[in-house]
């Protein structure tokens, strides 16, 4: 027999566990939540510093890689993405970072009304339980964002003292009222354990009759009467089944599965769709298009000082971290490596902070980016610094392989293809360099490992950018929303152009990226995006 819901929701992950929560919180509607991976229940994923386990778990992670990238040389790049309840907020470095206000102002500028900051910082506000009161802060929400100033590794405040020896304010809130200048990360983590989404939203949801979570279970075609949304086919365990779904399908798969079921759906570019056999119901150009994602280089640097690299990578040392985090969970592995950054202007005509910067007190020179194991860094003292562009104006795609729902889709980041970014990129490699010449952090530097000094000047810098630059995770915009149906995929709704019954709701859905981290604008998106549903269904009552 098939099943009948109020809605499906397919994914649970960053937005799929806020809206499973949201929606089924009074108790008047029915959710299915399928999720194509299996329980979060790790050690690995709920200690905080696991995540460089996860990374390149395929139990847990999609480990998609990426089509070969002209401007990095031809190498393909690696895209962990997450296969588990919790998705990509189960296996990533929990950095809670909003974005700047022009971000979303921007986003309204486009077109999308009610999407300006001032229109979603109570949404940001309705997730968190902040671990300060502020005005620009909630306290009792779901998801806790943890202050590591107190417990971040000394050798930070050298990197924070040396910004700020170069003119750049120091913050104690980089998601505060003006979130510009350097200092700590603030981390999605509550007790010394990992707060996903998954752990503030969707578990305490579970024991809740209106709920149902299918997990191994994965989406391969949206079901439709004419042209409106009425279910989900998918698999589980073997077995090809059906649901349906008397409201409302929404996706929430994330910038790669999202436009994948799209397309595999019939919803596309129709021209593409027949190439590999699909027989479109909708053409829509924009699904797949407008992608976007940061990428960042590192920099290594040998210091006279110790570093997390003393305590992690003797195994007395990990022995010991291990026992203080099963004592009181705390310590090194109650928190993430990227601990100290902030969000800059390579020079004063920027309007904005057009740089990431991130400084971690750990070093990784003996294993390549796709094979770090956070446990295990380099055998003696070291940090590695490292930034990306904010705000990269450079756009890919997804496309299908072929209409096989378990083949991957394929990617094309088409990073550095627009001067802008090129710009960019060169700034921040010179700032990296500036930052680590400038004291205190000269005095206790060295070497410099990674280009190495006689690396400089703008020419050999961009060649060692496109020789080691890769993803910083944070692929959006694929389903971009505008009010334009023939150069975007959801409206201000997030409701899917062209057809009834169908929204996408996740970073797939952002117009731009933004400045930062993405988890919690996407938990943002899902916040906002839950209280539209609600708001439709009581007008269709």
């Amino acid at each position: 027999m098939t099943e009948e819901f109020d809605y499906i929701i397919v994914g649970a992950g960053t937005a799929g566990c806020v809206l499973a929560n949201r929606l089924t919180e009074d108790g008047k509607y029915s959710v299915l939540l399928l999720e194509a991976g299996g329980s979060d229940r790790s050690i690995w994923i709920q200690m905080p510093i696991g995540y460089g386990r996860t990374f390149f778990d395929k139990r847990i992670n999609w480990m998609y890689d990426t089509a070969p990238v002209e401007a990095l040389g031809g190498r393909q790049s690696y895209w962990p993405r997450g296969k588990v309840v919790g998705g990509s907020g189960s296996i990533n470095a929990m950095v809670y970072v909003r974005g700047q206000p022009r971000d979303f102002d921007d986003w309204k500028a486009l077109g999308n009304e009610g999407w300006g900051w001032d229109d979603v910082l109570p949404y940001f506000k309705k997730s968190e339980d902040f671990d300060w009161h502020s005005a620009h802060h909630g306290q009792g929400g779901p998801q806790h964002v943890t202050d590591i100033s107190p417990f971040a590794h000394p050798i930070c405040r050298s990197f924070i003292e040396a910004a700020q020896t170069l003119g750049f304010a120091a913050s104690n809130d980089l998601n505060g009222g003006k979130p510009e200048g350097v200092g700590y990360y603030q981390i999605n983590t509550r007790g010394g354990w990992r707060a996903s989404t998954a752990n503030a939203f969707l578990h305490p949801a579970r024991k809740r009759k209106t709920l149902k979570l299918k997990t191994m279970a994965q989406a391969t075609r949206i079901l439709f009467e004419g042209r409106r949304a009425v279910g989900v086919a998918y698999t589980c365990k073997g077995a090809q089944l059906e649901a349906k779904a008397r409201r409302e399908v929404i996706l929430s798969g994330g910038a790669i599965n999202s436009p994948q079921l799209l397309m595999l759906s019939g919803i596309g570019d129709a021209s593409h769709l027949k190439n590999v056999g699909i027989e479109p119901i909708v053409d829509a150009k924009a699904v797949g298009r407008n992608l976007q994602d940061h990428i960042a280089v590192s920099y290594f640097y040998k210091v006279r000082t110790p570093t997390l690299n003393d305590v992690l990578h003797p195994v007395l040392g990990k022995i010991r971290a291990g026992l203080r985090y099963m004592a009181d969970r705390a310590g090194p592995l109650s928190l993430s490596v990227n601990q100290s950054g902030g969000f800059v202007r390579s020079d004063a005509t920027k309007k904005h902070p057009n740089l990431q910067l991130y400084f971690s007190p750990v070093s990784y020179t003996k294993t390549p980016l796709s094979e770090r194991k956070l446990l295990n860094p380099d055998p003696f003292s070291a940090f590695l610094l490292s930034h990306n562009p904010c705000r990269p104006t450079s756009r890919g795609h997804i496309e299908l392989a072929c209409a096989d729902p378990a083949k991957y889709p394929v990617i094309h980041p088409n990073y550095l293809a627009t001067q802008a970014d090129i710009d960019d990129v060169l700034a921040g490699n010179r700032l990296l360099k500036q930052i680590a010449r400038t004291k205190p952090l000269a005095d206790i530097i060295t070497e410099e490992l990674i280009p190495g000094a006689h690396v400089d000047g703008d020419e050999a810098l961009l060649a060692d950018f496109r020789a080691r630059a890769d993803t910083v995770y944070h692929p959006t915009s694929t389903c971009m929303m505008g009010p334009d149906a023939a150069t975007s995929v959801v409206d201000v709704r997030l409701r899917v152009h062209g057809v009834d019954g169908l929204r996408v709701i996740d970073a797939s859905v952002f117009p731009t990226i933004t400045s930062g981290n993405t988890n919690a604008p996407t938990v943002m998106v899902a916040e906002k995006g839950a209280a539209m549903i609600l708001e439709d269904a009581k007008s269709m009552r």
